[in-house]
C-alpha cells in the first residue's frame, strides 16, 4: 500500500501558523482535533469502522471530521434533515457491507465491524456531551491511500440516495488535479457555503488541508453573506476568499443581489457545478466580471471530473460509440465514461470504467460538454427528446430563470413534452409567446406541449435539480 503523511498532521508541521479556519492556526486546528479524536475514540469510535457524522455545517463538523480521519473510522456524512428511518438505512447499509468486506465500507485488510452492528452517529446532541478524552486514544499519522476514508451518498436525484466508498487516494488525486487546473497559490482562502454532507463541500475542506491552505466555512447559504465575504465586507473573516464554490441556483442569487467585481475582491475564481448552467448565465458573470469555472461532477469521482473544458490532468474522459466501444473521437454524442485515481472502485464496470449515464460530446481539444442524462431522455412519438437542450432554449428568455423539462405519460406519443419554469425577477411570462420562441429555436417533437408557472423547482441540499419530482 502507499503510504502518506496525515494531511492535518502535514500542514500543521510545514505551516503551523498558516490560518487553517478563520482565526485558527493549523498548530491551534491539530491540538482541538486531537482533543476531539481522543474524545471520540472514548464513546468506542474504532478505525476502519462505520461512524456517522450528523451535524451542521460549520466548526465541529470541521473538527469531527478530522478528528475521525485521525482516528481512520470510516466517515459516513449524513444530512442533518435526515429522517430518522432514512439515516438509519444508510447508516445499516454500510455497516453490513463493511462487515462482509465488499463495499462501500470495507477498506482492504481491514475485516470491519459484524454485520448489524449499531453505527455510531454524532449529531449535535451527542457533540454537546462527549466525554472526556481517554488517554488510551490511538490515533494515525498516516493515511493509506487504498483504503476508504469517506463514503458518502449520491444526491438521489434519480433515485434512493447511493453509498459511494471514497478512498484517501481518491481525495488526493482530486485535490491535485483540481489545483492543477485551477492553481493553488498558498494564500489560497476556499470560501465554502455548500452542505458538507456532499461530496462539493466536503472537497474544500479537503483540498485546503491537503495543501495547506485556508478553508472559509459558512454555517449554510446566506446571499448577503457571501456576497459580502467576496467583496472584503467581512473584516471578522480576513482577506476575502479566493476560490467559492456555488451551484447554478446561489450564483443566480449573487448576481441578482449585484455580485461585481470590486477593489476589494480577490475572487480567482467561482467553481460553478452541481447541475446544469442556465443559458445566458455565463455571459452575465462574465460581464460582470466574475471569473467562473465550469465543472462537471459527480459523488462517485470525488467531485470534478472536467473543469474548464478539459477532463482533470488524472482523469480520463471518453465517449461510448454507437456500438458501445470507448472513444475520444469529436464529435461522437454517447454515454460519458470515466475512469483514472479519483473515480470510486466501488463503481467501475467490468470494463475498468465508470458509466455515469450522461450523455456528452467531445470536441477537437478534448473539451467535454454534457448534453444529457440517459435515463432523463424522453421519447416522444419515436423521437429522443434530451430535457437539457430543451431546457436552454427555454432559459435564453429573458423573461425565464430557470426550467425543468419532464416526459408525462400520453396515449398518442407514449410521452409528451412537458415544463415548469421558473419567471425571472420582476418578469411575467407569456406563455404562448414563449412557446413560440421555443419552437424558432427547436425541432417541432422537441417544444414543450405544456408549459407551467411555479415558484421554484424541485431541488436537493447541493442544489441539483430533483427531476423525478416532476410529474
Amino acid at each position: 500500500m502507499s503510504v502518506v503523511e496525515s494531511w492535518l498532521l502535514r500542514a500543521a508541521r510545514r505551516r503551523p501558523d498558516h490560518e487553517a479556519l478563520v482565526g485558527t492556526s493549523y498548530a491551534a486546528l491539530l491540538r482541538e482535533v486531537d482533543d476531539v479524536a481522543a474524545r471520540l475514540w472514548a464513546t468506542g469510535v474504532r478505525p476502519g469502522e462505520p461512524a456517522g457524522l450528523q451535524l451542521g455545517p460549520g466548526r465541529p463538523f470541521v473538527l469531527a471530521l478530522h478528528a475521525l480521519l485521525r482516528i481512520g473510522a470510516l466517515v459516513v456524512p449524513l444530512d442533518p434533515r435526515l429522517a430518522p428511518a432514512e439515516r438509519d438505512r444508510r447508516l445499516t447499509g454500510v455497516a453490513d457491507a463493511a462487515g462482509t468486506g465488499s463495499s462501500p465500507g470495507a477498506a482492504p485488510g481491514r475485516p470491519g465491524p459484524a454485520p448489524g452492528r449499531t453505527v455510531p452517529v454524532l449529531d449535535e446532541a451527542a457533540w454537546s456531551s462527549l466525554p472526556a478524552p481517554s488517554a488510551d486514544a490511538r490515533l494515525r499519522d498516516e493515511h493509506e491511500l487504498d483504503d476508504v476514508a469517506i463514503v458518502v451518498h449520491t444526491s438521489g436525484t434519480s433515485g434512493p440516495a447511493k453509498a459511494v466508498p471514497l478512498t484517501y487516494g481518491n481525495w488526493l488525486w482530486s485535490a491535485l488535479g483540481s489545483a492543477a487546473t485551477l492553481d493553488c497559490p498558498p494564500g489560497e482562502r476556499w470560501l465554502c457555503a455548500l452542505p458538507l454532507n456532499h461530496v462539493g463541500g466536503l472537497s474544500v475542506l479537503l483540498r485546503s488541508a491537503i495543501a495547506g491552505t485556508t478553508a472559509v466555512v459558512h454555517e449554510g447559504w446566506d446571499t448577503d453573506r457571501v456576497l459580502a465575504s467576496l467583496t472584503g465586507r467581512l473584516p471578522e473573516e480576513g482577506p476575502p476568499p479566493t476560490v467559492v464554490s456555488v451551484v447554478p441556483t446561489t450564483l443566480r442569487r449573487l448576481l441578482d443581489a449585484g455580485l461585481r467585481r470590486t477593489d476589494a475582491m480577490a475572487l480567482r475564481w467561482v467553481l460553478l457545478g452541481g447541475a446544469s448552467i442556465p443559458a445566458g448565465m455565463l455571459e452575465e458573470a462574465r460581464a460582470a466580471g466574475i471569473p467562473v469555472a465550469p465543472t462537471y461532477g459527480m459523488s462517485e469521482t470525488t467531485s470534478q471530473i472536467a473543469t474548464l473544458g478539459p477532463p482533470l490532468f488524472c482523469t480520463t474522459v471518453e465517449i461510448a460509440g454507437a456500438d458501445g466501444s470507448p472513444t475520444t473521437e469529436a464529435g461522437v454524442v454517447g454515454e460519458v465514461l470515466v475512469h483514472g485515481p479519483t473515480v470510486s472502485r466501488a463503481v467501475l464496470a467490468a470494463d475498468g470504467r465508470l458509466h455515469t449515464g450522461d450523455l456528452g460530446v467531445l470536441d477537437d481539444r478534448g473539451h467535454l460538454t454534457i448534453v444529457g442524462r440517459s435515463s432523463d431522455t424522453i421519447i416522444t412519438g419515436g423521437e429522443n427528446v434530451l430535457p437539457l437542450e430543451v431546457e436552454r432554449v427555454l432559459e435564453a428568455d429573458p423573461t425565464v430563470a430557470e426550467a425543468a423539462v419532464f416526459g408525462r405519460p400520453d396515449r398518442e406519443w407514449g410521452e409528451r413534452v412537458c415544463a415548469r419554469i421558473v419567471p425571472a425577477a420582476g418578469a411575467t411570462v407569456d406563455l404562448d409567446a414563449l412557446r413560440r420562441a421555443a419552437a424558432a429555436g427547436l425541432l417541432r417533437h422537441q417544444v414543450p406541449r405544456e408549459i407551467e408557472v411555479a415558484d421554484e423547482l424541485p431541488r436537493t441540499a447541493s442544489g441539483k435539480l430533483l427531476r423525478r419530482a416532476l410529474t
